[in-house]
Parts: structure tokens; C-alpha cells; sequence
């Protein structure tokens, strides 16, 4: 039986946003800096995980892909994300260096989607930031072959068993294929929930000349 609109619970879902809206005058000048006060008010919201982050890349057959990771970044030069290399959006990239990135805060009824070109951050950059994190991920970083298919968990685990018998005593380096990655933004969109479904869409756009121009689009 042919299913109909409203007969399935998802159909069935609404939410009605009620913040307040977004217009021009709200936004500073420059795009990164009004990324970065969004990012601080989600920090200060106390949201689970603010930086939480999708990643979209697409392949050389021209297959996109997704997945979710941590914004660790956000300087002039663009923002920054870390993973394993040698991972599907790690040769994607390699491939094709270009990204879209989506930040999604329900709770603030606020999303930021961004777009760019992308370049490995510096070798000294990926250094300070591997050792910046606990071990145990440290050493899960070196453990997995991220992507690969692997026979079961427990390979998984006694990999990480022989690197923590490995660098019990001393500090574990950072794996050439581990690193960080910047996406230098053309587009940055800020997204605003308002009623009626006529939410605020306010587009930096990036020019030739370097300078941006703000479009507002019809949601």
C-alpha cells in the first residue's frame, strides 16, 4: 500500500523557532570574527559538544561523503579540523581539496555552514596539537588504520595494547599520517530559525579583490 504524507511519525514532526532573528546590521564586517563570536555563545550555552562539526568531501568518482568531526581552530587563515591521513575524507581531500562544513546548535536555532579550499596545516601545528591530547587518544591515533576494514574489535584493541606496552615509558610521536587539515573559507553562511519557516540566511561571499560582500538568500 502506497504510504501517504502524515502517516509516518517523521512527516509528522514540526518545531516552530522562535529566537530572535538575524538581520544585516548583526553581523561584523568580517566573516571569521563573526564565526567566532557564534562559536563562543554556543561554548557559553554550555551545548554538548559546540564543535562538533560535519565535514562533506567527494570523491574522484564524484561521490560525496560525510561524517562528523571536532572543530579545533578558527584563526584568519580559516579552520581547522585533525584526523588520520590516510581515513576516506583524508584521500579525498588529497584528491579534490575542497569541503563543505555544517555547525548545527538546535538549541540556539543557529546553523553556520562553510566552504573552501583545503590545505594540510603545518607539521609543527599537527605536533603541538597530537600532544596536546590524553594519551590513551594519542595512542589510539596510532593504533587505527582509520577506514580501513578490519576483522573484528579485537584487533582493533590488541593493536592498542602493543602501543601502550610500546611507549609505557616514553612519549608516543605522532604518526606521519595523523595531522591537521585548514579549510579557507569562500562562503560562510550563518543561519538564523524564525517563525513560519522564513528563517535568516546571511551569506559572506569572498571577492577577487579579497574584501567580502553579505547576501542575505531566501530560506
Amino acid at each position: 500500500m502506497a504510504e501517504h504524507a502524515g502517516e509516518h511519525p517523521l512527516a509528522d514532526l514540526r518545531k516552530e523557532y522562535m529566537a530572535r532573528g538575524l538581520s544585516e546590521g548583526d553581523l561584523d564586517a568580517d566573516p571569521i570574527r563573526q564565526l567566532q563570536a557564534w562559536v563562543a555563545e554556543a561554548l557559553a550555552a554550555n551545548l554538548t559538544e559546540p564543535n562538533a562539526m560535519t565535514v562533506a568531501t567527494v570523491g574522484a568518482d564524484g561521490r560525496p561523503s560525510a561524517r562528523m568531526v571536532l572543530l579545533k581552530g578558527i584563526s584568519p587563515e580559516g579552520v581547522v579540523f585533525y584526523t588520520n591521513y590516510e581515513s576516506r575524507k583524508g584521500q579525498e581531500l588529497a584528491a579534490h581539496p575542497w569541503a563543505a562544513l555544517v555547525l548545527y546548535w538546535a538549541e540556539l536555532e543557529r546553523q553556520i555552514r562553510i566552504e573552501g579550499q583545503v590545505e594540510r596545516v603545518s607539521a609543527e601545528m599537527s605536533d603541538a596539537y597530537f600532544h596536546s591530547r590524553p594519551k590513551g587518544s594519542q595512542l589510539g591515533a596510532i593504533a587505527s588504520q582509520q577506514s580501513q576494514v578490519i576483522p573484528g574489535r579485537g584487533v582493533l584493541e590488541e593493536r592498542l595494547r602493543e602501543r601502550e606496552a610500546q611507549y609505557a615509558e616514553s612519549e608516543a610521536p605522532r604518526p606521519p599520517h595523523w595531522g591537521g587539515f585548514r579549510v579557507i573559507p569562500d562562503r560562510i553562511e550563518f543561519w538564523q530559525g524564525r517563525p513560519n519557516r522564513l528563517h535568516d540566511r546571511l551569506r559572506y561571499r569572498l571577492q577577487a579583490d579579497g574584501s567580502w560582500v553579505i547576501e542575505r538568500l531566501s530560506p
